[in-house]
């Protein structure tokens, strides 16, 4: 397969440079090329962007609804297809990837049914014979900017909200998964979507995404990705006054108190830490327990972590794939290192009879360490996670917060006052009892606190408010 970037309608295949993409669980196997789009394409998808959002922003709610739903059935129809070609370009599991574009199926048709739903309120007047009213209005043309480790998911739970409200978008997806995002922007070539109203450009963060954030005159950017880089969109857009959404890292904690169920609680726990290779930002890394069962709980996951397969992403009864690419192995296994450096073992999946074909690491749980060790507050980002001891209820969430992101936190009792005293005191966007870290559910506003986020959020209701702005509006109607 080969990338392609869709503008204005038109399919451009562009003439720079390009990278044969192999697969992550067999890296003697070509998936495809990505060809880089220049500068250029950029702002030639600024041009198309502009002039097809007026026409957009002018058609009814009730029409661009009617849009979304039309994507929602091309990519359910072809949904088998979609996942196997992202379980093959990134390597997440293929039981997982099904998941990720039925979630995105669900996303399209929840805010196709936002377009008939009240965009505004009714305010009473201090005057006499006066109408007031608030009304959500576009913000024009959208530059969205995206991850490879969710490739069908993230994309369209920025672009759906973004089309519902009468935007236009440019979407500039993470490079390892432009061969997904190049079949997606197919299959919505296939409905009535106008030219225009959606634009896809396949290129380097370096140039094309600095070009959509610091140039391109776009009137928001919403941004998944690492911190490094969110923080420097948001100095960019903050400079020239546009609006920002960036989402971000994440080091996130499952407290484990002595009356939690544990027969539950240990499934929990892996799924929340391994499943897509760790490589999520609401993965599991920290595992903070209180001493009175820390070593029943170690013994627990030793056991449990056995069924923990590791296996190609094609693989229906693999329990995770690869990491996604040979950058990320490299990276990963720098951690694992040090683990296997500077701390100790609690539990490990067996080994691996495949390790040298694909970009392979072992789940691995490890103890020993300090709060402030890199192992506990850096993000790995892999299938790696740390058990950290607590005296009680009290250290454990002090525990939980000493960090500098804030994304998410799960806690495992059978208290209901620990239950809410937790969901009160973690510093975390998003808090939850007796579940992992892991997942929101669509409908429910995604985002996190401190280092996680710019705060905003993004998903359900929510995401409504950063793609659109309140006008207020106000009309004598008698004199």
């Amino acid at each position: 397969m080969q990338s392609k970037n869709w503008i204005g309608g038109e399919w451009i295949t562009p003439a720079g440079s390009e990278v044969t993409v192999v697969n992550p669980s067999r890296t003697t196997e070509q998936v495809g090329v990505v060809h880089f789009s220049d500068r250029s394409h950029v702002f030639a998808a600024e041009q198309a962007a502009r002039e097809a959002q007026k026409k957009w922003a002018n058609m009814t709610g009730a029409a661009r609804g009617e849009m979304l739903y039309q994507m929602a059935a091309v990519l359910e129809a072809h949904a088998d297809e979609l996942a196997r070609l992202a379980s093959q370009e990134m390597g997440k599991q293929i039981g997982e990837m099904r998941g990720e574009v039925a979630r995105g199926v669900s996303l399209l048709r929840y805010y196709a049914g936002e377009g008939m739903r009240a965009n505004g309120n009714v305010i009473p007047s201090a005057d006499t014979n006066v109408l007031q009213y608030t009304r959500r209005v576009p913000l024009g043309v959208v530059a969205v900017i995206t991850p490879w480790n969710f490739p069908v998911a993230i994309p369209i739970w920025k672009i759906a909200p973004a089309l519902i409200c009468g935007n236009a978008v440019i979407w500039k997806p993470a490079e390892n998964g432009s061969l997904t995002a190049t079949r997606l922007a197919e299959l919505f070539a296939e409905t009535k979507l106008p030219a225009g109203v959606l634009n896809l450009v396949i290129g380097r963060g370096r140039e094309v995404g600095t070009a959509l954030t610091e140039e391109a005159a776009v009137d928001a950017v919403s941004f998944t990705g690492s911190s490094a880089t969110g923080r420097q969109i948001a100095i960019a857009c903050a400079g020239r006054n546009i609006k920002y959404q960036t989402e971000m890292g994440g080091k996130n904690a499952a407290i484990v108190l002595a009356d939690a169920d544990l027969d539950k609680t240990v499934p929990i726990l892996l799924s929340g830490a391994f499943k897509s290779a760790g490589q999520k930002c609401t993965a599991t890394s920290r595992i903070i327990v209180e001493k009175g069962i820390y070593q029943q709980l170690a013994e627990r996951l030793q056991s449990a972590i056995s069924s923990c397969m590791v296996g190609d992403a094609l693989d229906p009864a693999a329990y995770l794939g690869p990491v996604a690419s040979a950058e990320q192995y490299e990276k990963v296994s720098k951690y694992v290192g040090m683990a296997s450096e500077q701390a100790a073992l609690v539990a490990q999946s067996p080994s691996l009879a495949i390790a040298e074909q694909g970009y392979f690491i072992r789940p691995m749980i490890v103890e020993g360490v300090g709060a402030s060790h890199a192992l506990v507050q850096e993000e790995v980002f892999g299938p790696l996670a740390v058990m950290l001891a607590a005296e009680d209820f009290v250290e454990a969430v002090e525990l939980c917060n000493q960090t500098v992101y804030g994304l998410s936190a799960s806690l495992f009792t059978r208290d209901l006052a620990s239950a809410h005293r937790f969901l009160d005191v973690a510093q975390a966007g998003m808090v939850r009892v007796n579940q992992e870290t892991a997942g929101v559910e669509y409908q429910a506003p995604f985002g996190g606190m401190k280092l996680s986020s710019s705060h905003t959020r993004e998903q359900g209701q929510a995401a409504l408010d950063f793609y659109s702005e309140v006008k207020t509006c106000a009309i004598k109607y008698a004199w």
